[in-house]
């Protein structure tokens, strides 16, 4: 799994912050969430062709997380993509779409489908879900987690015991399933662990509160809003402040936080960070086209 974040400012853009969004490329899955302006570009800078998008997830319909969706879909229609675009989003999202698409002209379209979801689960396959959960901001607001489902890996020095080390019956064990082998039954208990899932949690624009270290809770990473210092927040009480993110990652114990969506006023994070780090100590601050493998 590499995580690309693609801008990590908020509203406004500076000379060296993109307004916010955040690439996940998994086997073939590419996830996009959020898509401000200017993030098909970004994505040219990181080396990663639009095309590879395959979901879009979108946190809020504030402009500085969405004014690069019509920019993306005409480079999509452009480069001939054949796939159709899974889009997620809150409440009114198929509307707000609507409205934005219909003021353009495209030479060529896209296909796509808008699914609108106040929390739960939003999709499923054998190696990963998402989920959603709805945070509280001045409109509806979205919350998501990458999900990776644990995997039974085969114990190799216990196979050996009995020659096996590659056959299809191998598969079956990873399935769960006991097996025989020249006429011995290996069981799935012994020839195999656990290999544990890893939790992402991105928590974008919201104000503190309890709900947050449920939906964070025990995430190898929370990347998490940090749009202003604490002696700053009064001036917008709607996002989270360095020492808000801190603190959640430390009573969601996550095992590692990251710092995004800082506000244009800062030239200096330095600041930001120690305000972090008095909560939590395995803090990092993220820059555009910053990339990290878990």
């Amino acid at each position: 799994m590499k995580i690309t974040f693609l801008g990590t400012g908020a509203m406004l853009p500076t000379k060296e912050r993109n307004p916010n969004a955040i690439f996940i490329s998994y086997k073939n899955e590419g996830i996009l969430i959020d898509c401000a302006e200017g993030t098909q570009r970004q994505l040219r800078h990181a080396g990663i062709s639009p095309t590879k998008v395959t979901k879009l997830l979108i946190t809020h319909w504030h402009g500085d997380h969405v004014l690069g969706i019509p920019g993306l879909m005409q480079s999509l229609g452009a480069s001939n993509y054949t796939k159709k675009l899974e889009i997620y989003g809150p409440r009114g999202s198929k509307n707000f779409l609507k409205n934005m698409m219909k003021g353009l002209v495209f030479k060529s379209r896209i296909k796509y489908e808008l699914r609108e979801t106040n929390q739960g689960k939003l999709f499923d396959n054998e190696d990963f879900y998402l989920e959603a959960n709805k945070v509280k901001h001045s409109i509806d607001c979205l919350s998501y987690s990458f999900i990776e489902k644990d995997k039974l890996k085969i114990n190799i020095d216990y196979t050996k015991k009995f020659g096996l080390t590659q056959h299809p019956l191998l598969g079956e064990l990873q399935k769960g399933k006991d097996i025989i082998y020249q006429g011995k039954k290996i069981k799935v208990k012994n020839a195999t662990f656990v290999k544990r899932g890893k939790k992402i949690c991105f928590i974008l624009d919201t104000y503190y509160n309890k709900k947050l270290i449920s939906i964070a809770k025990s995430a190898d990473l929370l990347v998490a809003e940090s749009t202003w210092l604490e002696k700053d927040k009064l001036i917008d009480k709607e996002h989270l402040s360095s020492k808000d993110a801190g603190k959640l990652a430390r009573q969601a114990k996550v095992k590692k936080l990251i710092l995004t969506h800082f506000s244009q006023r800062y030239k200096d994070l330095g600041e930001m960070l120690k305000e972090a780090k008095k909560e939590f100590s395995n803090v990092e601050l993220a820059k555009d086209l910053m990339s990290l493998e878990i």
